[in-house]
């Protein structure tokens, strides 16, 4: 959960987006299964990261989405080793699947030793450490172990690095093609709106 509230806006707002081009290329690409299931997967992901940014959210079980977008990396993982052409970008998305099962993952707490008293280590998803943490979060979780900090560092530069790529993909694409209407750019932009929540979303975890 990120406790700021214009920040859980601007959040909420890149994923309603980005999952609602999701779901318009799936009906536009209802004839390729493949291409289905992957758009269904980024459906998937960005109404999970927009329900991750609020309250209600912080409440609901992490192992079965952690499962779910483990499964999903192994989708991308597959395309990028089978299909020509998009490897790069399956990679990425495969990359993209990887971070939110290590979210779900760090946030549900199976990441965290135990306390020496018995008492819960799990941080629920509102139970980030640092400034945005949660009110009432577990203290023990700022005793995390280095690399769990480490790994949400990485992923918070990686993803801001990947929106950067993505807007210069879209403006470089439209330059390219003006006679295109923007809308078959959207895409891209989409792209860009996600790896900037994902960044966002890494960040108040640190």
């Amino acid at each position: 959960m990120i406790e700021h509230l214009l920040l859980r806006w601007v959040v909420t707002a890149l994923f309603v987006i980005s999952a609602v081009e999701c779901g318009y290329a799936m009906v536009l690409c209802r004839r390729s299964w493949p291409a289905l299931v992957s758009h269904g997967l980024h459906f998937a992901m960005a109404v999970a990261m927009a329900v991750m940014a609020w309250p209600a959210g912080a409440a609901l079980p992490t192992t079965a989405p952690m499962v779910f977008f483990l499964l999903a990396a192994g989708w991308f993982a597959a395309r990028t080793l089978i299909a020509t052409g998009h490897r790069v970008a399956d990679a990425y998305h495969m990359a993209m699947m990887v971070a939110m099962a290590w979210m779900y993952a760090v946030m549900g707490g199976t990441l965290l030793p135990r306390p020496a008293d018995g008492g819960s280590a799990g941080m629920g998803h509102g139970g980030h450490h640092g400034g945005h943490a949660m009110a009432g979060a577990d203290t023990s979780a700022a005793t995390a172990p280095a690399f769990i900090d480490a790994l949400n560092w990485l992923w918070t530069v990686g993803f801001a690095v990947a929106a950067i790529w993505w807007l210069y993909l879209y403006f470089s694409r439209r330059r390219a093609e003006p006679d295109l209407p923007a809308g078959r750019f959207f895409g891209t932009a989409c792209q860009a709106m996600m790896a900037a929540g994902m960044s966002i979303m890494f960040a108040v975890m640190l």
